[in-house]
């Protein structure tokens, strides 16, 4: 069933679940409601007759007694409740002796009694001696109007329930045409069509989940657009080492080189196979950190022994180019990530940076809430072409080995809580920040 009408269904069912529990107690308090009324309108004539009664000349002369007597709506009884005799009655026989009998015991200060006749709403009043005046009415005269006021009602319930069944189908429309709106577009983005898909009309939780969902579809063109310019990046360095070792190999095999030639071939394809294990290793490291394997393990370090460490393994590097490296530490403590990983990911940019220092690498440590880590050289910066796509895979600037260790990089600062981004001081080469929470 469908959701519009599955809605509709429960909104209907529910009202006319109300409705009935309303017009079941209604029912239930019309009739009381209604001998209260009668039992009222009861004592107001039986005040009177009784004022008549006890006036003999007004009796005798009072046209409002035969108008009373008269009318068939109130019966009337009168008796002597110490003999038990029957001085004047409109019912019938049989049930005013049975009144008068069990009058004392059973029936005074009743508001309805009952007879073989039915039951009546009854006002019952004490003359002058033992005389008693009994007025009633049936009650099933009051069933009458009861069953008219219910068949009303009735009407009213059924025209409620349809009026509330329109109004409930117009506003679970409005409910589940954005829905099915929205199903239309998540549609879109089952057959990869992304740029097809446009926002939905909607108000609330939808308009919310609406743009979930097309964030959610920028996400996956940008996610499959990435793996696409992967595997294409990827297979084209893997290609070049490839078709350098297969040269070298198959000249060899075919007597082209001998002598030095031959071992300078094999030296480069040794080199050309380090190379495609590196990018392999790193290939392989970097779908680990973007999946959920348990190689990330993190632990407190404290931060300024790391980045020690990390300037230490870089000196052999920037002697080789002369380049001075500095470490400043203005704020220590710990923070938490895999000391490997983290140590890979500050020797990744380090390496980066003494390859494009003229003379010097900075690195400083600040602490202000969170960690920021600064490594800065004075070479001539970051290239414009090359900062938008600076931490993507198989990016590479100038004198870039792989193109993997920045994007390597971000993937463990990521997976240690904090954020990296790059940009260049005019005249003062690049500059990679490192902003990692306190670790507890």
């Amino acid at each position: 069933m469908r959701l519009l009408h599955q809605l509709n269904t429960a909104f209907t069912g529910l009202i006319l679940v109300v409705m009935t529990i309303t017009a079941i107690v209604l029912y239930s308090l019309v009739m009381d409601i209604f001998i209260m009324d009668e039992k009222r309108q009861l004592e107001m004539r039986a005040e009177l007759l009784v004022d008549i009664l006890n006036d003999p000349d007004r009796l005798l002369q009072s046209p409002e007694v035969s108008s009373l007597i008269q009318d068939q709506n109130y019966p009337l009884l009168l008796f002597d409740k110490s003999t038990g005799e029957l001085l004047f009655h409109t019912l019938p026989e049989e049930a005013a002796s049975d009144w008068v009998e069990r009058y004392e015991e059973e029936l005074a200060g009743n508001d309805t009694w009952d007879s073989g006749y039915g039951q009546y709403v009854v006002s019952d009043h004490e003359l002058r001696g033992d005389q008693v005046l009994v007025m009633a009415t049936p009650i099933g005269d009051l069933a009458a109007i009861q069953m008219n006021f219910v068949w009303r009602i009735m009407l009213i319930f059924v025209l409620g329930l349809l009026l509330a069944a329109v109004v409930s189908y117009l506003f679970t429309r409005k409910l589940v045409t954005p829905l099915e709106r929205l199903k239309q577009e998540v549609k879109k983005i089952e057959k990869r069509k992304f740029h097809e898909v446009q926002p939905v009309q909607a108000t609330g939780e939808i308009k919310e989940v609406d743009q979930s969902v097309r964030q959610m579809a920028g996400e996956l063109e940008r996610y499959i657009r990435t793996q696409q310019q992967f595997f294409q990046n990827a297979s084209h360095e893997l290609k070049t080492p490839l078709m350098s070792i297969q040269g070298y190999a198959e000249g060899i095999r075919d007597g082209v080189f001998e002598g030095e030639k031959r071992d300078r071939g094999l030296t480069v394809m040794v080199e050309e196979i380090d190379r495609l294990k590196k990018i392999v290793n790193e290939m392989i490291l970097l779908a680990k950190l973007d999946s959920n394997e348990d190689i990330y393990r993190p632990e407190d370090l404290k931060i300024s022994e790391w980045t020690g460490r990390a300037a230490d393994r870089l000196l052999p590097l920037a002697e080789e180019k002369n380049i001075e490296v500095d470490v400043r530490i203005e704020g220590d403590g710990f923070i938490s990530a895999d000391p490997e990983r983290f140590l890979q990911a500050l020797m990744n940019i380090g390496r980066n940076g003494v390859r494009h220092a003229s003379s010097r690498l900075l690195i400083t440590v600040e602490r202000n809430g969170d960690f920021l880590i600064r490594i800065q050289d004075d070479g001539e910066g970051i290239g414009e072409e090359v900062m938008p796509h600076l931490f993507e895979r198989f990016q590479k600037g100038k004198d870039g080995e792989t193109g993997l260790g920045l994007a390597i990089s971000r993937a463990i600062i990521e997976r240690s809580g904090g954020t990296i981004s790059a940009y260049n001081l005019e005249g003062s080469g690049a500059v990679f920040e490192i902003r990692l929470p306190v670790s507890g």
